[in-house]
């Protein structure tokens, strides 16, 4: 039986230099590793949570990933599920700003609080805000300032057009911080697995793929979105291109200075771009629950993801796992995990609102 990855664990392993896993120190926690610090960011970027309330926040104009201590360690007693309408146009105020972009969101699984990533403004270099949004819908913006953290820097990043691709998902899985973007290498797309606590970020692994919408075999398109899964009680990743090829990538594979090749196990149509994805389990059979440009919310059964071969030869159309188009899920621009039966959205409207709201997992 296929078994969710559970990505936010109470307390991960930690991972020493050479990728094994380790057991903590009784009674430490990661955050005792972050220092006192304030954060510029020179944009926004992707987010996800880790361990003990920890935020990672992508950076990629400065090629920098962030750990940090967000104190928000408790356990809620509400029940309310956040849903705020119009909640750019509320973003804009609390900023004093007439245009901005929310780039992703992250839900901290212990408190149920919403984080934001936001541009304020427009460009690859908008200025760069945190903020949290309260399961009652309260906004309010995250200090960088003075904030125990920890940076990584991103070697061997793309440059120029390709530098806001340089880091495009971010996902914690059993102590190391699995990054998705692109490199200035000839086999441009990269994925990589960086111990937390922090330590230097190497090369990471080249990643290639077979693009059936395509007909080839492609190293240069970057990994867009992704989700951690277990597949035969082995982690991996089920990842999202544009164009719009779903791939499975064994963790295990993940080393530095290698070059691997994922399994295409479905093609969801040509001309579309994935924007945000999360697995989970709806009477015990697993779903991805994906978002994209222009072809709707897809709800796609995991069953036989285990044992499928691949896409190994040109196709027209959709091909591989089968899926559903949520024709009630429109416009839906970011998602991510609220509880085990429910998701945060991010959907615009026809006159270009934004809302936030929950809904049950479909």
């Amino acid at each position: 039986m296929l078994h969710r990855l559970c990505a936010l664990t109470a307390l991960a392993a930690l991972v020493v230099a050479v990728g094994q896993p380790v057991a903590p120190a009784a009674g430490s926690s990661p955050t005792e590793s972050l220092k006192t610090a304030t954060i510029e960011l020179k944009s926004a970027g992707p987010l996800a949570f880790g361990p003990d309330g920890i935020l990672f926040v992508g950076d990629p104009q400065a090629a920098a990933i962030y750990a940090i201590d967000t104190g928000d360690r408790t356990a809620s007693t509400s029940k309310a599920r956040p849903k705020v309408e119009g909640i750019d146009e509320k973003i804009g105020s609390l900023l004093g700003a007439d245009t901005i972009l929310i780039k992703d969101l992250a839900v901290n699984p212990i408190s149920g609080t919403t984080y934001l990533s936001v541009a304020r403004g427009k460009g690859p270099t908008a200025p760069a805000i945190l903020l949290r949004l309260t399961r009652e819908g309260k906004l309010s913006e995250l200090s960088l300032k003075e904030v125990k953290s920890a940076k990584t820097m991103i070697p061997n990043v793309a440059k120029g057009k390709g530098r806001q691709e340089a880091i495009t998902q971010l996902g914690y899985v059993k102590g190391r911080l699995l990054v998705a973007g692109l490199s200035n290498e000839e086999f441009a797309s990269k994925l990589r697995a960086i111990p937390f606590p922090f330590q230097k970020t190497d090369a990471g692994t080249s990643v290639e793929i077979y693009h059936g919408a395509h007909g080839k075999f492609e190293t240069r398109s970057p990994v867009r979105v992704f989700a951690p899964y277990q597949i035969k009680g082995e982690d991996h990743l089920l990842a999202a291109y544009t164009c719009t090829p779903l791939v499975k990538f064994p963790v295990a594979d993940l080393k530095p200075g290698t070059k691997i090749r994922g399994t295409t196990v479905a093609e969801l149509g040509n001309r579309n771009r994935p924007l945000s994805m999360i697995v989970y389990n709806k009477g015990g059979k697993d779903y991805v629950l994906m978002a994209n440009s222009s072809r709707g919310t897809m709800k796609i059964a995991l069953e036989g993801v285990d044992s499928i071969e691949g896409i190994t030869s040109r196709i027209a159309g959709t091909a591989g796992l089968k899926y559903d188009t949520l024709k009630d899920l429109k416009g839906v621009e970011k998602l991510n995990s609220f509880d085990q039966g429910h998701a945060v959205l991010l959907i615009r409207g026809g006159e270009g609102k934004v809302n936030l709201t929950t809904i049950a997992l479909p």
